[in-house]
Order: structure tokens, then C-alpha cells, then sequence
């Protein structure tokens, strides 16, 4: 292999019934610095039927090119057909890096483009970088040995260089739509013997009964410390002074007191609010990799030595079954 041959940055901008997902945009934002370090392209490779009018969303968001394949095969998605046309695409547009969401069709796809590619695949990394020596080196660091280290991998063999991210881990850039690009229509040769194996017979959707933490602006957070579900009352009382949503670190959802949807941090969900409100929660870096890049963070936690005070902007010290339901007694006061 050849590794000279290989260059710029793509990204798979996923895409749910004609719609841009979020974590596409967040990815090409974190693609425009990497290419920019290496003075290379961002290319966004966008796959569906009738979708091709979505290309200008991604040239707004820092693509430089669009590769659109626009294909019955391709309306709905499946691994093989969906491989079979990002595989096609690498091997004539040699791309040096690939990034996917680490959503549900992208952990799916990603290991699959990776094994029919014979390279290597980093799974939900938290931080992308080119190193600033001569080697120009893409480094993925991700949590290993269950959050206790974070381990930096380097694929030098073998190309693409590729990677997943959670969303909600990268910044997207705003839009600018004065931005100019290239798009191209790209077509694949299926092969429908193969294809054809698995076709979806019914699609059924799940009716979203509570809001996204993801997207909430404010969240309040327990922990260990706040015990049991009585405490996560206090917590939702206060959230709706906020205008916020209740979130939860990993032992309250193995303890079985909050849903696993509800779950912050590197087994659950990254957030990335204005404010982040955390009670009760001892600051593991399991969890702090899920909300560390929130704007504000409020701790509270009667441990004065937990590790979520270091990267808490106010920390206040103390037992939270108290503090909490006086600071919400003072929000209802400042309302009325």
C-alpha cells in the first residue's frame, strides 16, 4: 500500500429519512481542523434515495466536496448495500481518514467498511488530533480499560485511518451558506446477489415519550449521592425551576432508580449544555468523559476531594438532600 496516494478527510454524513443527522455536522466541523493541519480537503460522502438536495448543508458546514450517491438501493439503510458503496468509494478516491458517527447505523457500518477495507477502526473516540512534528501523525484517544486510562492508537499501515465518535463529543462549525463546493454524483455498481440477502420487511417506529438529554440546554445530574428515587425528585424539582432535564450517572441506572436513556458519560450519553448541574456524583472519568465540555458546571457533593469539584466552575460543598431543595425554594421565590 501505498501511503502517499491516500489524503484528505471524509466524513459519512448520516442521514434519517432525507435528514441530516447532528452528529454528521459535528464530525465535519472536527474534520475541518484535521484537514486544515495537513492542508487537505473535507469530503462528505452522503448516501439515500432523493437526497442529493442535502448537499448544500454539509458544504455549509465545512465540506469542501460531496460525493452523493443517490440510489434506490441506498432508501433505507442496510449494512451490505451501504458498505459495498463506501468500499467503492475508497478504492478510487483513496481517502486518508474516515470518520462515522458512533450512532446505531454507524457502529454498525463502521466495522464493516473497516474489515472489507483490511484496516483498522477506533471505536468512540473522544479526541482526534495531527501531531505537530514532521510525521504528521492522526492520533485517536479514547477511554480503555473500563475509563481508568485514555489510550492514544495510531493506525500506520494501513489506510483509511478510521474512527467513530459519539454525538455530542465534537463542535459542529456554524453554518455558513455563503461557502462554495463541489458536488459529485457518484454511482455504484451493486451487486445484487449480494444485496438482495436481507431486505427490510416492516419498519417500526418508536414514539419519543421523553426529551433527548443530548439536547437539553440545562441538565441536573445525580449520583450515588442522591440514593434513591426520592432524591431525583428534588433533582426534577429543581430542573423545572431551570428549565432543564434530569440526567443520571451510571450507578443510578445500575441500581435501577433511572432509565438507561437517562445515563451521562462514556456508557451513556455525551452532553455537551450550558449548564450541568452535578449532585451527589463523585466525578469517575467514565462520567466526566460524557460532560466535561459542558459551558458551566455547578458540583455538589459533601466530599470536598471528589474529582468532579476539578472540573466544576462552582463547587459547593455540602449535603445536596439540603442544598438542593433551598436552592429551588429561592428560584420560586425569584419567579414570583
Amino acid at each position: 500500500m501505498n501511503l502517499a496516494e491516500y489524503k484528505d478527510v471524509y466524513v459519512f454524513a448520516e442521514q434519517r429519512d432525507g435528514k441530516i443527522q447532528n452528529v454528521a455536522l459535528e464530525l465535519l466541523g472536527e474534520a475541518r481542523e484535521l484537514a486544515d493541519a495537513n492542508n487537505e480537503k473535507v469530503v462528505a460522502i452522503l448516501l439515500g434515495k432523493g437526497i442529493a438536495n442535502q448537499a448544500p448543508v454539509l458544504i455549509a458546514h465545512g465540506a469542501d466536496k460531496v460525493v452523493v450517491v443517490d440510489d434506490p438501493h441506498l432508501e433505507v439503510y442496510l449494512t451490505e448495500p451501504y458498505t459495498e458503496a463506501i468500499t467503492q468509494i475508497i478504492k478510487e478516491m483513496k481517502p486518508s481518514i474516515l470518520l462515522l458517527g458512533a450512532t446505531t447505523i454507524g457502529r454498525d457500518l463502521g466495522p464493516r467498511v473497516s474489515a472489507r477495507n483490511i484496516t483498522g477502526l477506533t471505536a468512540d473516540a473522544t479526541k482526534l488530533e495531527i501531531s505537530d512534528d514532521e510525521a504528521h501523525e492522526f492520533r485517536m484517544t479514547r477511554p480503555a480499560f473500563g475509563g481508568n486510562l485514555m489510550a492514544t492508537i495510531l493506525c500506520k499501515d494501513n489506510r483509511p485511518q478510521m474512527s467513530t465518535v459519539r454525538p455530542g463529543v465534537m463542535q459542529k462549525l456554524p453554518a455558513d451558506n455563503t461557502r462554495k463546493g463541489e458536488v459529485v454524483d457518484y454511482k455504484v455498481a451493486f451487486d445484487d446477489a449480494k444485496i438482495n440477502r436481507v431486505k427490510i420487511i416492516k419498519t417500526v417506529k418508536e414514539e419519543k415519550t421523553v426529551a433527548d438529554i443530548a439536547e437539553a440546554k440545562i441538565l441536573v445530574s445525580g449520583g450515588r449521592g442522591v440514593g434513591n428515587k426520592e432524591g431525583f425528585d428534588k433533582l426534577a424539582a429543581i430542573a423545572k425551576e431551570l428549565g432543564g432535564e434530569v440526567s443520571s450517572s451510571r450507578a443510578m441506572v445500575d441500581a435501577g432508580v433511572m432509565e438507561q436513556s437517562r445515563q451521562v458519560g462514556q456508557t451513556g450519553k455525551t452532553v455537551r449544555p450550558q449548564l450541568y448541574m452535578a449532585c451527589g456524583i463523585s466525578g469517575a472519568i467514565q462520567h466526566l468523559a460524557g460532560m466535561e465540555e459542558s459551558e458551566y458546571i455547578i458540583a455538589i457533593n459533601k466530599d470536598k476531594f471528589a474529582p468532579i469539584f476539578s472540573v466544576a466552575d462552582l463547587g459547593i460543598v455540602g449535603d445536596l438532600h439540603k442544598i438542593v431543595p433551598m436552592l429551588t425554594e429561592r428560584l420560586k421565590s425569584m419567579q414570583r
